[in-house]
């Protein structure tokens, strides 16, 4: 049965990074849609009124990596709230529930993937707390599983509280190869080995993984909730 998968960003790259192997594997038996809820860029500039040019095209480039890199996976569905990068916390936490809600009612997924609770980026946490308030079993429609995923780079530099995965999404080599050339859209992102972000890195984690489900390759997540009808 096919089912509506929701994946809820903080920034473009984020649901390559998070799960763009699963998106691979799932892109053909399931409605996919992706949820940017943060602009990815403006946090890298110190003025952001001096720079006001120069940060609208930045992040047009990155909307435009954003479509190229779900394109490339072929996933037709997203939408963009460019709510301000790396100051989601100066943004009333109501408004990012509504625009989760809004999705929620209106795509109506079975499904959702989304942030840890423990990253070390404060929008990533953000973004898991708007995810669980605004997806609460006493809303019209109740999502019959909730997952969060680990971003290389952040999941792993909190060091006092580490993911800690209880599911895992088996792949093969196709899957990995493919969120790699997702990710290699988002110039800016990627990086050279042995940075996490690098092509070693995300097959390093995918092959770690993946002997932890005594597979070859996976992604790592964890359940959340789940109702099972």
């Amino acid at each position: 049965m096919k089912k509506r998968i929701l994946i809820i960003a903080a920034h473009p790259d984020d649901d390559i990074l998070g799960c763009g192997g699963t998106l691979s594997k799932m892109k053909k038996n399931n409605l996919i849609k992706v949820l940017f809820i943060g602009e990815g860029t403006s946090c890298r500039f110190a003025n952001l009124k001096i720079n006001k040019k120069l940060i609208k095209k930045e992040i047009e480039i990155r909307e435009r990596n954003a479509k190229q890199a779900l394109k490339s996976l072929g996933i037709k569905h997203y939408e963009f709230t460019n709510f301000p990068c790396g100051r989601l916390d100066t943004v009333p936490i109501i408004e990012i529930n509504k625009k989760i809600e809004n999705q929620v009612s209106s795509f109506r997924p079975n499904i959702i993937y989304t942030h840890s609770e423990n990253d070390c980026n404060n929008d990533h946490r953000i973004v898991f707390r708007s995810t669980m308030m605004a997806t609460r079993p006493t809303s019209k429609h109740t999502v019959d599983e909730i997952f969060s995923f680990e971003i290389l780079s952040s999941s792993e530099w909190n060091f006092t509280k580490e993911f800690s995965p209880n599911y895992f999404e088996i792949l093969n080599k196709k899957n990995i190869e493919a969120k790699w050339k997702a990710l290699s859209f988002y110039k800016s992102e990627t990086q050279k080995y042995p940075l996490p972000r690098s092509k070693q890195g995300i097959y390093n984690l995918a092959k770690v993984r993946g002997s932890q489900a005594g597979v070859e390759f996976a992604e790592a997540f964890k359940l959340i909730r789940s109702f099972k009808k």
